[in-house]
């Protein structure tokens, strides 16, 4: 195999994450920081409406496979709650959909971390091949929590499928990554922690797959086979000898 790049999922597969979006406390936080900007909004008004303006993208959207967009979200309760009528200059309200699209984020934070071995590998292993992302989430989410925890940097292109409104296992998301990369499918590798979203995905778009079975994610899906399945990450960099000697 002419092995160039290698492609990542992140939350699962290099962080170990676990949020609560349903928490009081998020809620109450953001009740108080909008009532700074003029705008009285209950925090159950703004649980709900935060949902229901998520449900409301997903179910409008064209695309198989949907994904909602968490800075259009602030945007839309925002202009709906009336933030738009008040006396504050448009250089003031600009920025605050995608600021609570990040304490939003924060707040609902319970773990994050990086399994064990993740930076030491991607060391490694971005001294011989180029390293990229595609991922499910929010860009307002992931460059941020990547950041946080070490990796900053460390991706020559990172694909987050809340900038498209679609998500794995659509086979876009995947070429969009080969692209940004300059490789064909048959040169890249993918690493992923569900069997349907990210090795199904991958596989459909052509690449070789690597499956990381965290406590996340689907273990199986249909007759869909991973090409080398690893039990810790440092277990990685065998793998990727494996499959770019065949």
């Amino acid at each position: 195999m002419d092995l160039r790049a290698i492609l990542f999922d992140v939350n699962g597969t290099l962080i170990d994450i676990e949020t609560d979006e349903g928490q009081d406390k998020i809620y109450y936080a953001i009740s108080r920081f909008l009532s700074y900007q003029g705008l009285q909004l209950a925090p159950e008004a703004i649980r709900d409406r935060y949902f229901g303006i998520m449900d409301e993208q997903r179910k409008s959207s064209p695309e198989r496979f949907p994904e909602f967009d968490a800075v259009a979200i602030w945007s839309t309760l925002l202009q709906t709650g009336g933030l738009a009528n008040q006396d504050r200059p448009a250089e003031k309200l600009q920025p605050l959909p995608l600021f609570l699209a990040e304490l939003h984020r924060a707040l609902s934070h319970k773990r994050l971390e990086l399994y064990p071995g993740v930076h030491e590998v991607l060391d490694q292993l971005g001294q011989h091949y180029a390293l990229g992302i595609v991922t499910d989430a929010q860009s307002a989410y992931a460059v941020p929590e990547l950041r946080t925890v070490g990796l900053g940097g460390i991706f020559a292109c990172t694909v987050v499928s809340g900038d498209y409104r679609y998500c794995k296992p659509d086979q876009r998301l995947f070429a969009t990554g080969l692209q940004a990369l300059g490789v064909r499918p048959d040169q890249a590798l993918y690493v992923g922690n569900d069997m349907y979203h990210d090795i199904y995905g991958a596989q459909q778009a052509g690449l070789r797959t690597v499956f990381w079975p965290t406590q996340y994610g689907k273990k199986t899906y249909a007759d869909v086979a991973a090409d080398y399945i690893i039990y810790s990450f440092a277990q990685l960099r065998d793998a990727v000898s494996f499959l770019a000697a065949r």
